[in-house]
């Protein structure tokens, strides 16, 4: 019988923790942590709430609502982290320049970051922000997984298609050490394999008990 990955669980009991507008104002930097970044509007929180089995995140049809890192607790040594979103052409530029600051001190500097989990619209792949991020984890060497996100918006076949479109211009200009899937919240596809990268990430295994 397959052991359940204990990343279930833990989801199961995520809290939120706090907000930071700076990275002084983060938690202590210790255990392991995995943040969430993606383009405005590009599924992060939902794609965030499904895999944590909660309402963790705020989704919001206005682009660019998340303006703070925002902190989630698994247990004493584990959390996640919802970044802002970039893009969205109506966020003031003063804004963005916070934003990108204190975001680019966040990937710099935090030493319990285990991984990136990076959302793109199956649709929009590979945006200047995306290509930016992937820039940044190739320099720091930091694991990316992928979540080719609204994958439930193209036919099956179109969606794999992409899949390996994008799979493939990644592998030739950024290397190995990202990682990618299909993934659609209202569909439930594809949670199995981002928990299974969760909980690597996040040092779980099978025999892990939550906390």
């Amino acid at each position: 019988m397959q052991a359940k990955n204990p990343i279930i669980g833990l989801c199961q009991q995520s809290s939120f923790l706090i907000s930071a507008a700076k990275v002084d104002q983060c938690p202590d930097d210790t255990g392991h942590e995995v943040a969430f970044a993606g383009r405005s509007n590009a599924g992060k929180s939902s794609a965030l709430n499904t895999l944590t089995h909660a309402n963790l995140a705020r989704t919001s049809k206005t682009p660019g609502r998340t303006q703070l890192l925002n902190f989630f607790r698994l247990d004493e040594e584990r959390r996640l982290v919802d970044l802002p979103g970039y893009g969205y052409a109506k966020v003031p530029i003063p804004l963005k320049l916070h934003w990108q600051k204190h975001l680019e001190a966040y990937l710099g500097s935090r030493e319990s970051l285990r991984g990136l989990v990076l959302m793109m619209d199956i649709r929009h792949p590979l945006t200047e922000f995306d290509q930016l991020m992937l820039d940044w984890t190739q320099a720091s060497d930091m694991p990316m997984h992928i979540l080719l996100t609204k994958a439930d918006k193209l036919t099956f076949g179109a969606a794999k298609n992409t899949l390996l479109k994008v799979q493939q211009e990644i592998r030739q200009r950024w290397g190995d050490h990202v990682s990618i899937q299909l993934f659609s919240a209202p569909k439930r596809m594809g949670i199995e394999e981002a928990h299974a990268v969760l909980a690597d990430w996040l040092q779980l295994t099978p025999s892990d008990e939550a906390q």
